[in-house]
């Protein structure tokens, strides 16, 4: 066995020319590999952070009827007393804030829009003081100031703002059904935009005061959801199995949700990206595993003399086949490193500086919670997968053309030229 590395070693370096090209292929293949990855990696990590801290909060407590009927926002399915649950959840150390969602139709009739007109929106009525122990809209202001309780004041989604043409002290009207069905209009001045990590957000969003809300729709001491936020190491199914305990979840009409639930299709989206990685990998392989075979196919026919010779003195076919293996193995394990530290070095940037993609989110939704840097992600495991792939990819692809060549006879392969 010994000898039989040692002569595969000797060929690798008789051949350098066809081991440079091989190894080459498989280099920038599995380098391609480890950076789109590490890009999807990167990009799911961010967008779930900003779906969590922007939009769903790590889970949400609702009345169990409130889901099945999300789509109309009703206000007749809420919680009762949530600042009771906010206070139990606070005594056990849980960030809980209370939001009302609701559909309305935003009437554009001021001059400082681009044009008149009725929107349909869906505008959250947060509590200004707690709000921020939850999500992480605080820093997030492109101009302006944060609402404030008990006012008639409004903040906007950055996008939204350009595509209509708001600006700070603009006033917009909103006419939605209170809670009990009868018609109300509000009138809101327009006072903070906000520009946050979340594309989605930035396009939509709508936040007004709670108790501002609450008067103008009679849904009083009741709120649509509870929002939670817990740190990063969390557990969440361990999480829910404390929360229902603490507040007495099933003895209630209420139902807590994690933020999976609560964005299924941003979640399939992911996974259908997460699968594209695994398609990406097998492409390269393929690729690989092209050039690798006729790279072994040229060697057993331009060495067929040398493998005559080889089984004319005694060497077996299966010590042969072995040789041949070993020497794939080889300009496998040499692409691979090759490969790994070009797309290490490559990474470094993607991990550090990203790529901008403003220019393309900001003109459609590409499925990822990310505004404007796409950065990359440090996976050992993808390094691993790409160092092990390349070698056993490699010895794998090597055995049929080394099977084809042992099966011309001794006399046949000593006479070809």
């Amino acid at each position: 066995m010994k000898f039989i590395i040692i002569l595969a070693l000797k060929n690798l370096t008789r051949y350098k020319r066809r081991t440079i090209i091989t190894s080459s292929a498989i280099a920038i293949g599995l380098m391609m590999f480890i950076l789109v990855d590490s890009l999807l990696m990167g990009a799911e990590e961010e967008s779930v952070r900003n779906l969590k801290w922007y939009e769903t909060s790590s889970m949400r407590i609702m009345h169990e009827d409130y889901w099945e009927d999300r789509l109309m926002k009703p206000l007749n399915f809420s919680i009762e007393n949530p600042e009771a649950i906010i206070e139990k959840l606070a005594s056990e150390g849980i960030a809980a804030t209370k939001r009302t969602t609701f559909s309305a139709d935003m009437i554009l009739n001021n001059i400082d829009f681009k044009e008149e007109g009725n929107i349909s929106v869906v505008v959250n009525a947060i509590d200004p003081l707690t709000d921020n122990n939850v999500f992480r809209f605080e820093g997030t202001l492109l101009e302006g100031r944060y609402i404030s309780p008990g006012t008639n004041e409004i903040n906007i989604g950055s996008w939204f703002a350009e595509d209509i043409g708001a600006k700070i002290g603009s006033y917009i009207t909103l006419v939605t059904r209170g809670n009990g069905g009868f018609y109300e209009a509000m009138d809101l001045e327009i006072v903070g935009i906000i520009n946050c990590p979340n594309p989605n957000v930035n396009r939509t969003l709508l936040m007004m005061p709670f108790d501002t809300a609450s008067e103008y729709l009679a849904f009083e001491n009741t709120a649509t959801e509870i929002n939670i936020a817990l740190k990063e190491s969390a557990t969440i199914d361990k999480e829910i199995v404390q929360i229902k305990e603490i507040l007495n979840l099933d003895s209630t009409s209420y139902t807590i949700m994690d933020y999976k639930e609560l964005a299924h299709d941003f979640v399939a989206t992911i996974e259908a990206e997460r699968g594209s990685s695994g398609v990406f990998l097998f492409l390269v392989f393929i690729i690989a595993a092209v050039g690798i075979s006729n790279t072994m196919l040229m060697a057993m026919y331009e060495r067929m003399r040398e493998i005559g010779m080889m089984r004319a003195l005694g060497m077996k076919d299966s010590s042969i086949q072995l040789l041949f293996i070993f020497e794939a193995g080889g300009i496998g394990l040499l692409g691979a490193i090759i490969g790994i530290l070009l797309g290490s070095i490559t990474n470094y940037f993607l991990v550090k500086y990203g790529i901008n993609v403003d220019f393309m989110i900001r003109d459609m939704d590409v499925g990822y919670r990310i505004s404007a840097v796409m950065r990359g992600m440090w996976s050992i495991k993808t390094i691993l997968t790409s160092l092990f792939s390349g070698i056993v990819l490699s010895m794998i692809v090597a055995y049929i053309p080394t099977r084809r060549a042992l099966k011309v006879d001794i006399p046949s392969a000593l006479a070809h030229q």
